[in-house]
């Protein structure tokens, strides 16, 4: 016959040893992490070049931008409100992280623009080593 132990679990006769692995706790240490990095992700919002940007339900407010490439639904881009060709932007991106190591690049494309023109910016600017991003998008009311 099995004998309770003063924590609730079942032990040998003579108060042997308790063999459960209790997860609970290691499960609220995960879910507190996952809220705490969930809440401090931030998203970085700047005005540039009149584009059709896809709408939320949420965002966070606006912050001063360092630096903002515009991809319009042609694929032509702004950097910092001038147009630009790619060799231009390389040279802005390169200058503005040399002044700025923490430069934090602003991307807002049209709702038209192609994906691969997006993403090939994102490559040319972490080519640059820039590897802060924040995308620009509309709230919805």
């Amino acid at each position: 016959m099995a004998a309770t132990t003063s924590s609730g679990g079942r032990g040998r006769r003579g108060g042997g040893m308790i063999v459960g692995i209790n997860v609970t706790p290691m499960v609220d240490v995960v879910l507190v992490l996952l809220v705490i990095m969930m809440v401090s992700a931030t998203y970085i919002v700047s005005q540039s070049m009149h584009v059709d940007l896809p709408n939320t339900a949420t965002s966070d407010g606006s912050a001063a931008s360092l630096a903002a490439v515009s991809i319009a639904a042609d694929g032509s881009l702004q950097f910092n409100g001038e147009a630009v060709d790619e060799a231009a932007l390389i040279t802005g991106l390169r200058d503005a992280r040399a002044r700025d190591p923490e430069l934090t690049l602003i991307v807002s494309a049209d709702r038209a623009a192609q994906h691969g023109v997006v993403v090939h910016v994102l490559d040319v600017a972490r080519t640059e080593r820039i590897t802060s991003f924040a995308v620009q998008v509309e709230r919805t009311q």
